[in-house]
Parts: C-alpha cells; structure tokens; sequence
C-alpha cells in the first residue's frame, strides 16, 4: 500500500515533465517558424538576405534560451528530440521518459506550426518555415552539416547542462548562443534544424517532406555521437583522472 502514492507521484511528474517539453517546444517553434514567416514578407522579397537571416538567428537562438530557462527545473530542458536520445543512450533518462519526451515536441513543433498558419495571413499557402537543402547542397552534404551542427550543440548541452561539473547557471544561455551561431552557418546550407521537431511540425503541416530523412538522420547521428563522446571521455570510463 505504502507503494501506490509513489507511483502516482512519479507517473505526475512524468506527465508534467513531458507537457512542459510539448508547451516550451510550440513556443520555440512559433518563434522560429513566425520569424522565417514574417521576414519573408518584409525582407528582400523573401529571399535570404543578411538581415532576414540575422532574424532568424536571433528568434531561434533567442526562443532556445527562453524554452530552456522555462523548464529546465521541470524536464530538463530539451525541447528536441536529439538531445533525448543522445540523454537515453548514456543512461541520463528511461525509455518510458525519453519516449514521452519526444512525442511531446513533436507535437508542440505541429502545434506551433499550427498557430503560426492560423496567425499569419496567406502562411498556410508556403512552406511554412520548412526545412529544405541549398540550392547547390547535396543530401550527402545536407546530412553532414546537420550531423557536425548538432554533434556540436548537443555537446554544448553535455558540458553546460548534464556535466554536474558544468556551469550549469548560464547553461541556457550557453546553448541559446550556439543555436544562433549554427544558424548563421547552416541556414544557407540546410535551414539549420538541428532538431527533427523543427523541422517536422512545418513539414507535416506544409507537406513539404523533401529530403526530410535528412533532419531526422543528421541530428539524432550528430546528437548521439556527442553524447557518447562527452560520456566516455568527460563524465564515465575514459575520464580516469577525477577517479
């Protein structure tokens, strides 16, 4: 009997944890998803100058580190599935969680999608901020841009964040910095998702799914290779010296 109040305790906080990565995930992607929206009517008749891409840097980078601050203390702060599996594969969290957790931004990415087609006039007709590769990039190359962007930010996250050595104060800062600065590389490239859920609920909403097994394949490689590679040498078996 003891036992029972405990379970509930712990399916609440699961529960709570996974809703705060659906909320903080539609957020971040109406920030996203609008700005590349809005910029297109304002800026260069909708192609990418430096300013529409300068926005969009900032929105993305800036909606990271306000998703991140918003629930860090809830869920932890993922806000993509990426880094969930990367956080799965070195044992940070389960699979029941890790399951949640992912299928929460999936649907806070649809749901932000959602919104921005309901708010901006004529939205719905476009690609709503979908993700697609550059004009003179590869799949190969697209595949490799998204796995290094997300090898990288995925890092970030492993030193700033789940490091119990880390600074974890200006963690979120840490991470919103380098989303900004993966845009400024890789929009041109491959619209910088790494981030499946940023680049699904646009996709799914638009059905503009060209070459979408890239922004799944790309981050959760990237994602996962970061994740072991700060495990073994920083935080588990490789880093003998803080034995």
């Amino acid at each position: 009997m003891a036992r029972q109040p405990r379970v509930r305790v712990d399916i609440d906080v699961d529960v709570r944890a996974a809703a705060a990565e659906g909320i903080a995930t539609l957020l971040f992607v109406f920030l996203g998803v609008g700005t590349v929206v809005a910029t297109g009517m304002l800026f260069d008749g909708g192609g990418l100058g430096s300013a529409r891409l300068t926005a969009i840097a900032l929105a993305h980078g800036l909606g990271i580190l306000i998703g991140v601050v918003s629930i860090a203390k809830i869920s932890g702060g993922h806000l993509n599935p990426a880094v969930t599996v990367a956080a799965f594969l070195t044992g940070k969290i389960g699979l029941r969680k890790a399951g949640t957790y992912i299928a929460a931004q999936l649907i806070g990415a649809t749901l932000g999608t959602v919104l921005v087609a309901a708010v901006a006039p004529g939205a719905i007709d476009g690609a709503l901020g979908s993700h697609s590769l550059g004009a003179d990039v590869s799949a190969l190359s697209g595949l490799l841009a998204e796995i290094v962007g997300t090898f990288a930010l995925v890092w970030v996250i492993f030193a700033v964040a789940i490091d119990p050595k880390g600074p974890n104060n200006i963690a979120p800062i840490a991470i919103g910095l380098t989303v900004l600065v993966l845009h400024f590389a890789l929009v041109p490239l491959t619209g910088a998702s790494v981030n499946p859920a940023r680049s699904f609920g646009p996709a799914l909403i638009s059905g503009e799914w060209a070459d979408h097994w890239v922004y799944w394949l790309g981050p959760l490689v990237g994602g996962s290779l970061a994740g072991f590679t700060y495990q073994w040498f920083f935080m588990g078996h490789g880093n003998g010296g803080d034995r």
